[in-house]
């Protein structure tokens, strides 16, 4: 299972009207990038609080800012190397201060599976991107092409933990635990996946380059 560039762009054209009011406010997209990122802060923070069904709603709309963020600078033509930096970097730093939120509220709440669960589902989350991050700075499935790779993208993982925190009624912390097995497995898979499809690539004949001397 995988969503493809196109199913993305549809995904994120439905959003372009909300977008574009908030650019009418005079918001940026760098701007949108960092309330998107203190909404999850403040998200993270009422889950270590074990607040698990409002930590995940809130989550889920500080997530929902990514959409916006880049949303925005393609309607506006303002789409620039410095925002996608900025958008990826506060992305993985919201994602794993989720984390982060939820070992905590497992710590101080006695239970023993979930600060397990959640640092496997952050290890793997972190793999992910990083996979796709090394693979690009060494010239491999430039710009948005390893995004569709993969069962379990950033934004699958999103609503995945956002139902599995939305459905948590505190003590019954099953879905939360299912969720984030769910995601250190799927992220896992994924990982894999994307490194099946570098070694693809760099194993594919490529014409006019000559051949590359193996270092001794």
């Amino acid at each position: 299972m995988t969503i493809s560039n196109q199913t993305r762009d549809r995904i994120k054209g439905a959003f372009e009207p909300i977008a574009l009011g908030l650019g009418r406010l005079g918001l940026t997209p760098d701007a949108l990038t960092l309330i998107g990122f203190g909404i999850t802060v403040v998200g993270a923070a009422i889950l270590a609080l074990q607040h698990w069904s409002l930590g995940g709603i809130v989550v889920f709309l500080g997530g929902a800012f990514d959409m916006l963020d880049g949303t925005l600078a393609r309607a506006t033509g303002r789409v620039s190397r410095l925002g996608a930096f900025m958008d990826s970097v506060f992305d993985r730093w919201g994602e794993s201060i989720v984390y982060v939120g939820i070992v905590a509220g497992g710590v101080l709440a006695g239970h023993q599976r979930v600060p397990i669960l959640g640092a496997a589902a952050l290890a793997a989350a972190f793999m992910v991107s990083y996979v796709r991050a090394k693979s690009e700075g060494l010239g491999f499935t430039q710009g948005s092409g390893m995004a569709a790779v993969g069962m379990m993208p950033r934004e699958v993982r999103l609503v995945i933990l956002s139902l599995g925190l939305v459905l948590t009624d505190a003590p019954d912390i099953k879905a939360l635990e299912f969720a984030l097995a769910i995601i250190a497995i799927g992220a896992s898979i994924t990982t894999i996946q994307r490194i099946v499809h570098v070694r693809n690539q760099a194993s594919a004949p490529v014409t006019g380059r000559p051949t590359e001397q193996e270092h001794t």
